[in-house]
C-alpha cells in the first residue's frame, strides 16, 4: 500500500493554512486537516519549552513524501519544522484510491 500519513507541525492557524493551502496546490497531498490546541512541550536549545501549536495530518503517496518534507522546510518557520511519515496500513480502499488519484497532477490536453 502506498498511502502515507503525515504529521507536521505549525505555531499558529494561519501558518498551517499557508502550509497546508500549498502542498495542496502543488498536488503533493489530497487532504489536510489541521487541529488546532496542541499543546507541546519539548527540548530546544537546552531548555524545555512549552507552546501551542497546529497538527497538520496531510494525506499523501510514499511518491510524494519526500517533496512533502522539502516543501515544509522551505516553507516552514521554524529552524527544524516536525515532519514525519507514517504508513497507513489499512483502509477504506476507495478512499485510499482517491489520495493516489488527487496526488496526481491531471494530463495535459
Amino acid at each position: 500500500m502506498d498511502a502515507r500519513l503525515l504529521y507536521i507541525t505549525a505555531p499558529n492557524m494561519d501558518e498551517a493554512r499557508s502550509l497546508g493551502r500549498r502542498l495542496l496546490e502543488r498536488r503533493l497531498c489530497a487532504c489536510v486537516n489541521m487541529l488546532p490546541g496542541m499543546h507541546a512541550m519539548y527540548w530546544w536549545q537546552d531548555a524545555i519549552e512549552e507552546s501551542e501549536e497546529v497538527v497538520l495530518l496531510c494525506k499523501t503517496t510514499m511518491g510524494k513524501v519526500q517533496s512533502c518534507i522539502d516543501a515544509v522546510r522551505e516553507l516552514h518557520s521554524y529552524d527544524i519544522p516536525c515532519v514525519v511519515a507514517l504508513p497507513i496500513l489499512a483502509g477504506n480502499p476507495d478512499f485510499l484510491q482517491w489520495i493516489e488519484d488527487e496526488t496526481t497532477p491531471p494530463a495535459m490536453a
